[in-house]
């Protein structure tokens, strides 16, 4: 009996190993290494678009999972490219199985051209063959580029995002075995990156679980990753821009650059779009130039431990400002209101912020932000109507008494100190301040700036239409109307200041409405509105001031005599 059951065990053992290597030898089973390459979570490839085609419970062990239909021949890895589509109510995405990187993103809600015929703004570079958002760089060069050309398994758990569905996941796998440069030793390099969108936000968590790689990992943007117009005008910068350890940087560097510290957050910008990437526990920030008006940037963390992935936001879509505070990470600052010209200043910043916050409000009723600028001039016209008197007054009174300064500057043109005294004297006895007209309009200049960003750099300006012909607020007057309009009015206001220039000097200032015609024709039309609309409103204050306000002093300009 006992003789019986050995020789059964002996020759079931022999049938089960002969089993397996009678399989392969006639290529009816898959090698040993085409089984390690294949991930254990791996989907049958998907055509563009295509819907889920697999969705695993989290909860139940692997054992557990369902066995998959009887195939006619053993499941291999991903043979080809496939891309997966991703739509929300902001974005259409698209992400492509070979590196596992983003190749589209499309703001649905946003357009080329204000028309609604043009296609979406679409924030990836397309020209050139650049690395793609969420692709990998090791510090080996020969590893980097195997794990961003290597075909990923995708699994996804949804088909559409809505206010039914508001969050789904997308994860990529790929895995090799054998040992390979840039490996631990003797182990299998194995990436899963697992990308969580959300249907009524811009943000995509990332995480990137690694195994086999040592060293550190880089992510990143990819090139021009979220830029779409490389204009550069007075005020904002296009370009990289990061915040490490707390200082935000903004150069573009001539070659590379890479700071080194705490990342708070790295990103790729234009006027009115961004994308950013907002790591934990990121160790530097790298910078590049790619090119002509082409920059690239990433993040670098230390080497990664398998038991814990990589974390990030992915954030890519407009500049706009609530949006980028509620990251809470300092984003709307990259809404420069401070910058103009020559540089930033806190006074201009800290006044554009609240002068938005009121634009915002009066659009929110009028619905229209060209009337909101109108309504939002008026305001500060009103609130700076009591400074604007005292100049108009100053400088009416330097008029009265010009002639007095005129003699005073003929009498005594070749004696500078007696000239000063004496007309020191003059400016005490009349009461006269010759500063007073220039110092109140000192004082208004942070409020003309910062309504003058706030006008050119936000995004709810892009394409927002005002009347008639101007259908976009952010854009010049297509016919010119708005310029001629402000240099007409411009003109008046000139007529109707009061001046203590000479002659010549006045035919001069004529040439100033024109040169602000011109310089105006490229400027956006909401800047334009906002400067005629001013310059009506100076007219009318003036007009009021001189018939019912304004009292000519009572000292005569002709009798007083200048001192000897």
């Amino acid at each position: 009996m006992e003789k019986r059951v050995i020789i059964f065990l002996i020759l079931s053992l022999t049938i089960l190993v002969g089993y397996e290597y009678l399989m392969r030898q006639m290529g009816w089973a898959p090698s040993s290494q085409e089984a390690d390459q294949q991930p254990p979570a791996a989907v049958e490839p998907q055509k563009p678009g295509a819907a889920a085609v697999q969705e695993k419970d989290p909860s139940r062990p692997a054992s557990a999972v369902p066995a998959a239909p009887p195939r006619s021949h053993p499941p291999a890895p991903a043979s080809g490219e496939e891309t997966v589509e991703v739509v929300t109510d902001l974005y259409r995405a698209a992400i492509s199985n070979r590196g596992g990187v983003i190749t589209s993103w499309e703001l649905t809600r946003h357009r080329l051209t204000p028309d609604g015929t043009s296609p979406p703004v679409q924030l990836v570079h397309k020209e050139g063959k650049f690395a793609g958002p969420l692709s990998l760089v090791t510090g080996d060069e020969t590893l980097s580029r195997r794990l961003n050309d290597a075909l990923y398994q995708v699994e996804r758990d949804f088909s559409r995002l809505d206010a039914a569905h508001p969050t789904g996941r997308i994860t990529l796998t790929y895995q090799t075995s054998g040992q390979t440069s840039g490996q631990a030793s003797g182990s299998p390099v194995r990436v899963q990156k697992q990308l969580t969108f959300h249907h009524d936000s811009y943000v995509v968590d990332v995480t990137i679980a690694v195994e086999g790689i040592t060293g550190t990992l880089a992510t990143g943007l990819g090139t021009n990753f979220g830029i779409i117009e490389w204009t550069e005008g007075l005020i904002g910068l296009i370009g990289p821009a990061s915040r490490v350890d707390d200082k935000i940087e903004k150069d573009l560097p001539d070659t590379e650059q890479e700071l080194k510290g705490a990342v708070k957050w790295v990103a790729l910008q234009d006027k009115y779009f961004m994308s950013v990437i907002i790591p934990t526990g990121a160790t530097a920030a790298l910078v590049r130039k790619e090119g002509d008006k082409l920059a690239s940037a990433q993040v670098r963390f230390p080497a990664p431990d398998a038991s814990m992935p990589l974390a990030l936001r992915l954030y890519a879509g407009p500049k706009e400002y609530e949006t980028l505070k509620s990251l809470d990470v300092g984003l709307e600052d990259t809404i420069d209101f401070g910058w103009f010209i020559f540089g930033s200043w806190d006074i201009v910043k800290a006044v554009a912020k609240p002068l938005f916050a009121v634009l915002r409000f009066l659009h929110d009723y009028t619905r229209n932000y060209g009337i909101a600028i109108v309504l939002l001039t008026v305001g500060i016209k009103l609130l700076f109507a009591p400074l604007q008197y005292k100049s108009y007054k100053s400088m009416k009174e330097m008029q009265l008494i010009q002639p007095k300064v005129l003699a005073l500057q003929t009498k005594f043109k070749d004696d500078r100190d007696r000239l000063n005294k004496e007309l020191i004297k003059l400016y005490r006895d009349h009461k006269v301040n010759p500063v007073g007209g220039c110092l109140p309009m000192l004082l208004q200049m942070p409020v003309f700036v910062a309504l003058f960003n706030v006008l050119y750099m936000t995004i709810e300006l892009r394409q927002a239409p005002f009347l008639l012909w101007v259908t976009d607020l952010s854009m010049p007057d297509p016919y010119y109307v708005l310029p001629i309009l402000m240099g007409v009015t411009m003109m008046i206001q000139q007529k109707i200041t009061p001046t203590t220039m000479d002659p010549v000097q006045a035919k001069i200032m004529l040439l100033l409405p024109a040169f602000m015609t011109l310089l105006f024709l490229n400027f956006a039309s909401g800047l334009v509105l906002y400067w005629f609309t001013n310059n009506l409103l100076t007219i009318g204050q003036q007009f009021v001031t001189d018939r019912y306000i304004y009292r000519q002093p009572t000292f005569s300009t002709s009798s007083d005599q200048p001192t000897t």
